[in-house]
């Protein structure tokens, strides 16, 4: 795994975690949006909420679009599929895990029959 992915990951994930932001980015799946209609639906005052759109464009999580005099959010795809690959990578350790589990329970059940 490269560096890179990890950093990516980290940025990323360091955005999100702030609630507020992983509201945004729930909203924003759904399809793009205003900073007004962001703000409407999550109960926020609007200058709150452009300061989370910030750190979330900052982070390369969303992108804006300026349409007259009005700013359209919408999420990026590479960090949500960098984070996708990541946690991939992580697929084959649980499997052996929960084979290794499943096996150990065959063993109980065997031991009980006998």
């Amino acid at each position: 795994m490269s560096g890179k992915i990890s950093y990516v990951n980290m940025t990323t994930l360091s955005a999100l975690s702030e609630p507020n932001r992983m509201n945004i980015v729930e909203l924003l799946r759904d399809g793009p949006l205003t900073v007004g209609e962001i703000a409407d639906q999550l109960g926020l005052k609007q200058p709150q909420t452009s300061k989370h759109l910030k750190v979330l464009s900052e982070n390369g999580i969303v992108e804006v679009q300026a349409e007259a005099n009005r700013r359209i959010y919408k999420l990026r795809p590479e960090p949500f599929q960098a984070l996708d690959s990541w946690i991939q990578s992580f697929q084959h350790v649980m499997q052996e895990r929960f084979d290794n589990l499943d096996d150990y329970l065959k063993e109980l059940q065997n031991k009980e029959k006998l």
